[in-house]
């Protein structure tokens, strides 16, 4: 699948506010500084469509892409950052909250995860959440040329090996580059699919 059009829509920070209509919504998710922007602009091809920042903690509230006038990008808050303080951290925690509990468009949310780092208590938890509601979702590892081949293939195995010791079968996994490009296809490919069961 390409994109042929993406632009945005509206940004907010109530689910009541979000876009009326019954079309596909695809989320992404993960934490904070894990490369989310980037991702979204290298699979819309739009460099600046989603905002990135070297700030982590930057994205704060639901962020709306049109795509192709079918379906949307929705790009939510970072989780975990330690320096919004604890009120901040509740605020975000709520956003995100209602927007994947009660959000019945919401066809898949892809979880980043940084692929240079070993698995993290807070994405963890966070995945087990999402199976303790029946969230569907995938799982996007990012920054993949950060390393070489055989490190990036084992700090993978790693993470899927941790899953599954909570886990009786894994979600969807990607790997992605947001520099190379790596991973877009198959991604985008993914949401095609998905797209097609739902007509």
């Amino acid at each position: 699948m390409e994109i042929k059009e993406a632009r945005f829509v509206i940004s907010n920070t109530e689910i009541a506010k979000c876009p009326t209509g019954n079309r596909p919504e695809y989320a992404f998710i993960g934490r904070s500084n894990v490369g989310k922007s980037s991702l979204i602009n290298m699979l819309t091809n739009r460099k600046g469509l989603a905002k990135t920042s070297a700030t982590p903690g930057k994205t704060q509230l639901i962020n709306h892409f049109d795509i192709d006038g079918t379906w949307y990008i929705v790009d939510l808050p970072g989780y975990g950052f330690a320096r919004r303080g604890k009120e901040g951290r509740e605020n975000i925690r709520h956003i995100i909250e209602q927007y994947i509990l009660g959000r019945e468009a919401m066809t898949c949310l892809f979880v980043l995860i940084d692929s240079r780092h070993e698995p993290q208590k807070i994405d963890l938890e966070f995945i087990s959440w999402l199976g303790e509601n029946g969230i569907p979702f995938a799982i996007v590892f990012t920054k993949a040329d950060k390393l070489g081949t055989n490190a990036l293939q084992q700090n993978i195995n790693d993470y899927k090996a941790r899953l599954l010791e909570d886990w009786e079968a894994l979600p969807p996994v990607f790997v992605t580059s947001s520099t190379t490009r790596k991973g877009r296809e198959e991604l985008l490919d993914y949401i095609g699919t998905l797209n097609k069961t739902l007509q």
